[in-house]
This record gives structure tokens, sequence and C-alpha cells, in this order.
């Protein structure tokens, strides 16, 4: 079965050794849900509404008849069609981010490539990681994104869906740690911004991007100010 976006972009957020996520669990389950979004919207399932349409503009619209394979991307598709009224992009991803993250955990755990490991901190708190078992399918991920953002070849839409989600929650840099910094940020925000997607997907795209930032500031800022 093939990886969904959301799979390969958890591997790439878990450090290899220690299994602990590179980025903070506000941003993590959020744009995993909004992985597995995209992926919807690139396979044609949904896109925002325009202007005219029987669905409020903005708001996300069923296209395509039918489900997914994937239960995980069926899962998320029958909430969006189920829901009283169309969802926007932010209310799929906080709707799913819990179940989705547990989701996609589940799945790159039974796939062998991390294993969960339990702890306590101070012999108090419960902690649990995921360290790496099987590198080699993140590997292939690694050296696709690779030859885009180090290389400068140009994306696939998968490939270049993966740079804009990392670099939605700002991770890129995390990522690949051993490249550039500046670099690779630039490059990434390119390929985020490129013309690598159909238009109706484009502004799918943008949309999922804008909702994974707003959905992962929001609780920032209201716990800064606190």
């Amino acid at each position: 079965m093939t990886s969904l976006i959301a799979e390969d972009l958890l591997l790439l957020l878990l450090d290899d050794e220690s299994g602990g996520s590179i980025v903070d669990g506000t941003r993590l389950p959020r744009v995993l849900a909004g992985a597995v979004l995209l992926e919807l919207a690139l396979d044609g399932y949904v896109t925002p509404a325009e202007p005219g349409e029987d669905v409020k503009k903005g708001r996300l619209a069923v296209r395509l008849d039918g489900a997914p394979d994937d239960p995980i991307l069926a899962r998320t598709l029958a909430v969006i069609r189920e829901a009283r009224r169309p969802m926007t992009p932010e209310a799929v991803i906080e709707k799913l981010d819990t179940e989705m993250r547990a989701a996609v955990f589940e799945r790159v755990i039974d796939r062998g490539w991390v294993r969960e490991s339990r702890r306590k901190i101070l012999g108090i708190f419960p902690s649990k990681t995921w360290p790496a078992v099987d590198e080699s399918h993140e590997r292939e991920v690694r050296r696709e994104l690779e030859q885009v953002l180090v290389e400068g070849l140009d994306p696939n839409p998968r490939t270049a869906a993966l740079v804009s989600l990392l670099s939605a929650v700002d991770a890129v840099a995390k990522a690949f740690p051993d490249a550039d910094r500046k670099a690779i940020r630039k490059r990434a925000k390119e390929i985020a911004e490129g013309e690598w997607a159909a238009a109706a997907v484009r502004k799918a795209v943008d949309a999922i991007n804008a909702a994974v930032f707003v959905a992962v500031m929001v609780p920032a800022m209201t716990a800064g100010s606190a």
C-alpha cells in the first residue's frame, strides 16, 4: 500500500534516534490533519468552493462521488460529507487533529517504520516517543526532498505538497539540519508558492496551508497571552 503524505510527513517530523517530535505538540496533530486534507484535494475529492456555487465561498465542496480506498482518507472525507453544513479547512483540521494523529501514528507503527516507547518523566509524568526501526522508506522520501530542496530539481505534486506542509509549520530547516538554513527555507517557500498544481488544487493548497498556520498559531498565541 502506498504511503500517505501524512505518513511521510510524520517520519520527517520525528527524530530517528530519540523518537521525539521536532515540532511542538500543537503543530504536529494539526499539520498531520492538514496533510490528509491536502491529499484529498490532490486526488480531486475536495476543493474550496468558488463564487456562485451552492457552497459558500472558501468552504470545502466535495467534487467526486465514492470514497478513497485508504481508510484514513475515506474517514476524513466522510466527516466532510456528513457535516451539517460545508466546513472550512480550519474546521476540518480542528475536528480531526487528535484522531488523525492517532491514526497516522498507528499506521507507521504497523508498517514497522517506528516503534512506540513509553516512559515516565521524573517517575511521574507519562511520555511517549517513536524511535525509528526501519529507515529505508524515510531515506527514499528524504532523497526526493533533497533533490528538489538542495539540488534544485522540479518537484512532482506530491513532493511539493510535502514541502509546503513542512514550510507551513516552519520545520524545513529542522528536518534537514545539515543544509544551509536560509537557502533551504527560501527554496521551500518558492516550491510552496509555485505553480505545481492545477488552479483548483492550487487554491486548496493555499487554503489548507493557511488553515494549518492559523490552527497552529491561535492556540500558541492564546497560551502566550495567558
